[in-house]
């Protein structure tokens, strides 16, 4: 901030002592420029300044993410060997010291360099490192941590975020995400590690180069069915998953794969797409184009660090891509269709809390147990009993899918890709496609359909106010029907409101931007008449959209 003209001298002490305590003389120099431009007056770089020195990063949703820029609030060498260092002193104090940590990285602007400082700072403060030899998914190291009972893993990515991000995943023993308490213990070590200059790094560490073929042995097996007939127009968008996807189809019978080629390649500029997202409107439009020109049965998107897996159908009037829920259903009712219940005798599928819930009516149908959590796999793989016991299945609408989760313990787009082509391939073979699937799944267990609705807001204070407001004042209706409302806290800052009918509304602020989220559903049976339910299905939630909007807006 400017005082008059003036740069407030604590801002500008804080800065310089960042300047002297960093590793790397680029992020040095580019911090350097900002301090001298906000101390000659100018008002926009001292606004960039605050931003930049305004603490450091804190674990969200999945880890540390954030832009690429020097300053204690950005994604840099420092704040890695900063947040490093306090992990590795919180793994010492839990007894883990010695033990096993595995680091990866994707290939996006900077993951070199913070996958190396990751674990060299791990190796001086004794841990047996081994480090993925190449940009490679963050299913890999998922994989790897559980696989060589690592007592850590650290994934250098920023998922899907936009290219000027990057970000640092952790996960603890099992392979599985970092939760509460442990995030908060961390945050404390990091608030106290010395300065980035001050914490010894050693190139003592190993590179554990079967980490590909490990991962990929196993998602070989994972089809159900002997059909193999089936043509698959594919996207990496730009990430690291194009390679490894392409082994794994091969390995599993699946050879006649059609790529995106300008797509196809790792890129952190991302060039060809605005959002690497394939959730974003365009993301996907060159690969439906290809699925399209190539007469393709199935499209397939991986996003950046091939972590999230979004499906594409053909249908009478054209390709789409299938919503998350959809995927979620077609996958869960192929895996309990085809499961061994001698060797799953009490099984467990889940998704979240926002979520479609027609996964539960098919578990139901199936006999198997159904659990519902917050929002991500650090709850989904943690699901039933709180270790994820008898988990088969777990996905999240945004896209995720965990189809194998004694190997992965958290959302892996490759291994999904693979057994939604063991799907296609078993209803091709029949005669029959995915979207004759989905009017069954819905004939039998009702028409489910979902919506959003956010509220991005320039003032944290209204988010705060509208939860207040809905927390002392909730609805006792929506559009004509009683619901019941349950305050979410102290687990998380939510409220879950709900109708005998099916219908369901979740409002609760995001956790990475500055914005309310409202996820909602409605469900009508199909009374033999599915088109008839779709069409009431479809007026009933551009109803409830309307009334949930009117609900959330800021007085």
């Amino acid at each position: 901030m400017v005082i008059g003209q003036q740069l407030d001298q604590g801002l500008a002490e804080a800065a310089r002592e960042w300047i002297n305590d960093d590793v790397d003389p680029g992020a040095r120099d580019e911090l350097a420029e900002v301090l001298a431009a906000a101390a000659e007056g100018d008002s926009a770089a001292a606004d960039e300044l605050a931003q930049r020195m305004s603490g450091l990063p804190t674990f969200g949703t999945a880890g540390l993410r954030g832009t690429v820029r020097a300053g204690a609030n950005g994604m840099n060498r420092a704040v890695v060997v900063r947040t490093t260092a306090g992990v590795a002193q919180w793994l010492t104090e839990q007894g883990h010291r010695g033990g096993i940590v595995v680091v990866g990285r994707d290939a996006r602007h900077g993951s070199r360099e913070f996958a190396e400082d990751a674990a060299g700072v791990f190796a001086a403060a004794g841990f047996d490192v081994r480090v993925l030899p190449e940009p490679l998914p963050t299913p890999v190291l998922a994989h790897s941590a559980r696989a060589l009972h690592a007592v850590a893993g650290v994934q250098i990515t920023a998922s899907h975020n936009p290219p000027q991000d990057n970000g640092y995943k952790l996960y603890l023993a099992g392979g599985t995400q970092l939760i509460g308490p442990a995030d908060t213990e961390i945050e404390q070590h990091i608030q106290r590690t010395p300065a980035a200059n001050a914490v010894p790094r050693q190139r003592t560490w190993s590179v554990h180069e079967r980490a590909l073929a490990d991962y990929l042995a196993p998602v070989a097996t994972l089809p159900r069915g002997e059909a193999r007939t089936l043509r698959v127009a594919a996207t990496a968008l730009h990430g690291v998953g194009a390679g490894p996807l392409r082994r794994a189809l091969e390995a599993a019978g699946f050879t006649d794969v059609h790529w995106v080629a300008e797509q196809s390649e790792p890129d952190p500029d991302f060039p060809t797409v605005g959002f690497p997202n394939p959730e974003e409107p365009g993301a996907t439009d060159l690969l439906l184009a290809l699925a399209a020109d190539t007469s393709a049965d199935l499209a397939i998107a991986l996003d950046p660090d091939a972590d999230r897996c979004a499906l594409g159908i053909r249908e009478p009037d054209g390709w789409r891509m299938l919503r998350g829920d959809e995927t979620g259903v077609l996958l869960g009712e192929h895996i309990l269709s085809t499961l061994d219940r001698a060797t799953a005798p009490d099984a467990l599928v889940a998704t979240t809390i926002v979520s479609a819930t027609m996964l539960r009516s098919i578990a139901a149908r199936h006999g198997v147990r159904y659990d519902e959590t917050l929002t991500g796999f650090k709850w989904l793989v943690r699901s039933g009993d709180g270790s994820g016991t008898g988990l088969v299945y777990a996905y999240e609408e945004a896209l995720g899918h965990c189809v194998d989760p004694d190997r992965v313990r958290d959302k892996d787009g490759i291994s999904a890709a693979v057994l939604a082509c063991d799907l296609a391939a078993t209803r091709k073979a029949r005669g029959s496609g995915l979207p004759e699937l989905l009017d069954e799944l819905s004939a039998e267990h009702g028409v489910h359909r979902t919506g959003q609705v956010s509220v991005r807001v320039t003032d944290l204070g209204v988010i705060a106010e509208t939860m207040r407001r809905l927390r002392a004042d909730p609805p006792s209706t929506l559009i004509g029907t009683p619901v019941s409302v349950q305050d979410l806290l102290p687990q998380t800052d939510a409220l879950l409101i709900t109708a005998d009918d099916g219908l369901r509304l979740v409002i609760r602020p995001s956790g990475t931007e500055p914005k309310l989220k409202c996820y909602f559903q409605v469900v009508e049976p199909s009374d033999q008449n599915l088109t008839a339910a779709e069409q009431r299905a479809d007026e009933r939630l551009a109803t409830l959209e309307a009334a949930v909007s009117d609900l959330v807006r800021p007085a």
